[in-house]
């Protein structure tokens, strides 16, 4: 053989083992880091030749659900939402809270009204109910007086013309009887009779019948009764007649 081809062998031989030299320096310049990764990533992380780049990879479906598909920020993880739903859960039942007392306040008040009117109304009639019975006592007894007055006229009048003929007739024992039970039934319903002989004269319960100078008394003052007077309680059935003294 010639020398030419030799010569080119060497050379050839000599960058190759050249560029063998170099290789542990480039490797030994990487960091730590970066040769890992390309141990653990292979082929595809060395970024051959052949391998493609990270834009043209294809994506996954979890991946593209994760980025947001169309280049949005991800969504938020359910968990980031949970205090917001107890928030307004909790805030719908404060809500559900002060409409149901304030529902309990208003039927409170509606009760309370209506024990009130009740309880008016229940002393209403009881007022109006003594009232109609102290009317009806006041019309039955101004219907009795006048036939009381005639018994009593009556009794006078007998027992007047028994002390002239000196004796006392049956008849009228019978008359007391009859008047002392119509003037207990009187009183049992509250009516009784009265007889201000004596007393000073007071127009809201007496009737001057006349008036006269009477020795002996003061002016004013009732010397003769002509017809007593009945009340019931504070209310004046019938004045009582009288004479007072000038």
């Amino acid at each position: 053989m010639s020398d030419t081809p030799r010569t080119v062998d060497r050379s050839m031989a000599g960058a190759a083992g050249g560029k063998a030299g170099r290789e542990p320096d480039r490797d030994a310049s990487r960091a730590p880091g970066e040769a890992a990764g390309e141990q653990a990533g292979g082929p595809e992380r060395a970024g051959g030749p052949g391998s493609p780049s990270p834009s043209a990879q294809p994506h996954s479906p979890d991946a593209a659900q994760a980025s947001g598909g169309d280049g949005k920020p991800p969504r938020q993880a359910p968990a980031a939402q949970a205090p917001d739903a107890d928030e307004d859960a909790l805030r719908g039942d404060v809500d559900e809270l002060v409409a149901v007392a304030a529902q309990r306040d208003e039927y409170l008040a509606l009760a309370q009204r209506t024990q009130a009117d009740f309880e008016n109304y229940r002393k209403r009639v009881a007022k109006e109910l003594a009232s109609a019975q102290e009317r009806g006592i006041l019309r039955l007894a101004e219907e009795l007086l006048p036939a009381l007055d005639n018994l009593d006229r009556a009794l006078e009048e007998g027992a007047a013309a028994a002390e002239r003929d000196g004796g006392d007739a049956p008849l009228l024992e019978g008359l007391r009887l009859v008047r002392s039970e119509l003037h207990a039934a009187l009183a049992r319903m509250g009516v009784e009779s009265f007889s201000p002989q004596g007393a000073t004269f007071d127009p809201c319960e007496h009737e001057a019948m006349a008036q006269k100078p009477v020795p002996d008394a003061q002016s004013g003052t009732v010397v003769e009764v002509f017809q007593p007077g009945y009340r019931l309680g504070k209310s004046i059935i019938r004045p009582a007649r009288v004479l007072v003294a000038a």
